[in-house]
């Protein structure tokens, strides 16, 4: 991710239901959401979430996709990862206690969001 991509999404994910959208839509997991669901999920009308999730899309942070006469929105997971990474790059700059906290939290997150099974199937 560059400094533009990386502007872009933060823009876009500084507004309260755009964040909010997002963070819905990353538990939703990879199957994603219909826009009215998403939208009733975080409390908002259709017509705003779908003006904000546009906004996402736009933003590359989410993706959508049709399935019958539903328009499915996912995370678009790759976007978020690029974000972080962009944020974290050069955070220590030799000294490693200064990433060490996001670091570990990062790691205490990934333990209970995606506890290891031994079952690679689904990874």
């Amino acid at each position: 991710m560059d400094e533009r991509q990386a502007l872009a999404a933060f823009a876009a994910l500084a507004q309260e239901h755009r964040l909010r959208l997002v963070r819905r839509l990353v538990v939703a997991g990879p199957a994603g959401l219909a826009a009215g669901r998403v939208a009733e999920a975080v409390g908002v009308s259709a017509s705003s979430a779908s003006f904000h999730l546009k906004e996402l899309e736009q933003a590359g942070l989410v993706q959508a996709r049709r399935e019958g006469r539903s328009i499915l929105y996912s995370a678009a997971y790759p976007a978020l990862s690029g974000l972080v990474a962009f944020l974290m790059k050069d955070c220590c700059q030799g000294r490693p206690e200064v990433c060490e906290p996001a670091v570990a939290a990062l790691g205490s997150t990934l333990e209970r969001c995606c506890p290891a099974t031994g079952d690679t199937a689904h990874a």
